[in-house]
């Protein structure tokens, strides 16, 4: 069936979510594990597997990954944890999530990083867009505000007032940026369904049709705030450029859900994946109002393009801390399979795990580099210094720091006993004799192996390892533009003097511009940088 193109044919939906649809109003505060739960009962429209999921908190799919979030949540109100998990907003004197803070000290930067380590800590460094994550983004919409009200008196207004419904409500989060595989080499312009697209402007806001793809975390999210990814930002078409933000129980918004990745059928248990799989899902807007104070800009590709880096520079500093958790949980994994296996000694061992100590060490350094490079945006805040390189290098080692992992396991990743096998009379004697390992017994080789399955794996492993090739962007974009950015005035006058004259000829030695003959004995650390516009 054809469907009309315009609102007006259509019969445009008229609601944009209860409670939280409003982007202003009193704030609950901090988010409790039950107050999660029960807000996820929102009459949202959510389908995993051809049926319709009325509450993703009591789903047996879902349950698992909700009761991990929320005894994350949880921890924000443990007296112990309570002043590095929270902050105090001096405007309203509510605490909220310390992910919601707007940093503007380093010393309030370093501070999420230090909550980030410990949420992602606990959950191993397997939740990619934790609420830690796109808490850190709806702050840079925040710091974007002054530019996207220049482009559209209002624009910046929303953004602020959204910012603070979602902080003062500690909202779980999801973002939206990708459009359907459907044929990428046409454009949009020619096939309107190729991408999300705004159908109408009215008085009480604008009408939007179409998809976006592998929405991490939204059957699990309050919110969604969809925008354009760097592929996608410049369109010919003013229609295809539009930033806004709505509850994921929007009338006309429909969810649907992939594979869970936690199931368990035939007692082969899958902690992991149980735990942790922030399932990923279509998103179709079926003809969706949002309403003019959720729109936060239209039409301006340029400025789409621009505020793509800008509004992601906190989420692309705390993406390293998750995954700097993650290369340790594999660094570990693979130290204790080596262990329990007796090749731990072999120098070909030993050379692989010292590898993955490097990424680990690595991203750390990363971490300490985005710091003492942090700038003054025009917003007021304090940004970390361009990850883009680290990024790119992250992706580049994502194989490599998987593959460690696999090749100490080998095929003891594949034929390893469930807990109703150990349990069983006639195998445990078997599993005792020829299933345990070196100074460890069967119960608790099978489990580590098992990990180490799911880590490498299991559909949930290999749902990891893709997400850490693909979530950062296009790699070879990412390098292409990491090359046109790059500096390289200095080092080529320095060249182009070089090879100007005869090699015979004697060349002077030529100072970098840059260089200074003394050092101070004890310098001052520099004051943060100014942004770049």
């Amino acid at each position: 069936m054809t469907l009309p193109d315009t609102a007006a044919d259509a019969g445009a939906r008229t609601g944009a979510g209860t409670g939280s649809a409003s982007a202003s109003g009193g704030g609950r505060g901090l988010l409790s594990g039950d107050r999660y739960r029960a807000e996820l009962d929102d009459g949202r429209e959510l389908y995993l597997d051809g049926k319709r999921i009325e509450d993703p908190a009591r789903h047996p799919a879902f349950r698992p990954a909700v009761d991990a979030l929320a005894a994350l949540l949880d921890l924000q109100h443990d007296p112990e944890h309570h002043e590095l998990l929270t902050w105090k907003d001096p405007g309203t004197g509510q605490r909220t999530a310390r992910a919601y803070q707007p940093p503007r000290t380093l010393e309030e930067l370093r501070l999420q990083r230090r909550s980030a380590e410990f949420w992602h800590a606990a959950s191993l460094g397997q939740h990619g867009r934790s609420p830690a994550f796109m808490a850190s983004i709806a702050v840079g919409v925040y710091d974007f505000r002054h530019r996207l009200e220049a482009s559209h008196p209002g624009f910046g207004a929303n953004a602020e007032a959204w910012y603070r419904h979602c902080a003062a409500n500690d909202l779980v989060l999801s973002h939206a940026l990708g459009d359907p595989q459907i044929d990428r080499s046409a454009d949009p312009v020619d096939d309107p369904d190729l991408a999300l697209r705004v159908l109408e402007e009215n008085d009480r806001g604008i009408v939007v049709r179409g998809a976006k793809q592998l929405t991490t975390l939204a059957p699990l999210a309050h919110e969604v705030l969809v925008y354009l990814s760097a592929s996608f930002a410049q369109r010919r078409g003013e229609r295809f450029v539009v930033w806004f933000a709505l509850p994921l129980n929007t009338p006309g918004l429909v969810t649907l859900c992939r594979e869970p990745l936690g199931a368990e059928p035939w007692g082969h248990a899958h902690p992991l994946g149980a735990r942790y799989d922030e399932q990923d899902a279509m998103l179709f807007f079926d003809d969706v109002l949002v309403p003019w104070d959720r729109v936060f800009l239209l039409r301006d590709a340029d400025l789409a393009r621009t505020g793509l880096g800008r509004i992601n520079a906190w989420s692309a500093y705390i993406g390293h801390v998750r995954y700097r958790e993650r290369l340790r949980t594999l660094l570990g994994t693979a130290t204790l399979v080596a262990e329990s296996i007796g090749v731990d000694g072999f120098r070909n061992i030993q050379e692989d795990l010292g590898r993955l100590a490097s990424y680990a060490e690595l991203t750390e350094l990363f971490l300490d580099a985005a710091e003492a490079r942090a700038a003054r945006t025009d917003g007021g805040l304090l940004a970390p210094g361009d990850t883009a390189a680290s990024r790119v290098w992250s992706a580049e080692v994502a194989d490599d720091a998987v593959d460690v992992l696999r090749r100490i396991g080998a095929s003891g990743l594949l034929m390893q006993p469930t807990e109703n096998d150990l349990a069983h009379p006639r195998l445990r004697p078997f599993l005792d004799r020829y299933m345990r390992g070196r100074g460890i017994d069967a119960d608790r080789k099978s489990r580590l192996l098992r990990l180490a399955w799911e880590l490498t794996g299991d559909g949930f492993g290999q749902r990891q390892h893709l997400y850490e090739l693909v979530h950062r962007g296009d790699l070879a974009r990412n390098r292409i533009n990491l090359f046109k950015r790059y500096d390289q005035g200095e080092v080529r006058r320095r060249l182009e003097e070089f090879i100007a004259a005869p090699a015979s000829a004697a060349v002077p030695a030529s100072a970098p511009a840059s260089a200074s003959t003394t050092v101070p004995a004890s310098a001052p650390a520099p004051a943060p940088q100014e942004a770049r516009p």
